[in-house]
């Protein structure tokens, strides 16, 4: 799949309180994919994740009261190869696609890296991404 869902967390920076939501996540057989963590304001982080369960992610942090939104992001999977990322960006620059934030991930078939980006146009990406990533020889995800 080219693009997938992103969960976006407004998170209280407090020690626990991230093991305690990936905990419950665990707990339930979601595995996390992707993570972000940055701080945002005054005592609160930005979370960003892509798990393996988009339904049952969803009824864990609703369960837990936790602030969030879903998002779909462009994923991709790049070789571990000099100028693979470069190609990439510059094919969606090519195509006027800003990239607001990216992060890495690990596809958990093949234990291999995934890039997940933040765009406007996740569609138009996706095909962009699929493209590049064939150039390089290796598939979009």
């Amino acid at each position: 799949m080219p693009f997938t869902t992103e969960f976006t967390i407004q998170m209280r920076d407090r020690p626990g309180v991230l093991g305690e939501v990936c905990r419950a996540l665990a707990d339930r057989e979601v595995n996390i994919l992707g993570f972000q963590s940055i701080p945002a304001s005054e005592g609160r982080s930005l979370v960003r994740m892509v798990t393996d369960d988009r339904t049952t992610t969803k009824a864990v942090l609703e369960s837990d009261k936790l602030e969030f939104t879903e998002t779909e992001v462009a994923q991709v999977k790049l070789p571990n190869r000099v100028g693979a990322l470069a190609q990439a960006a510059l094919r969606l620059g090519d195509a006027g696609i800003n990239i607001d934030y990216g992060y890495c991930g690990i596809d958990p078939s093949k234990n291999t890296p995934i890039l997940f980006l933040g765009v406007a146009e996740v569609g138009k990406a996706a095909k962009i991404l699929d493209q590049a990533a064939k150039a390089v020889g290796v598939g979009a995800t």
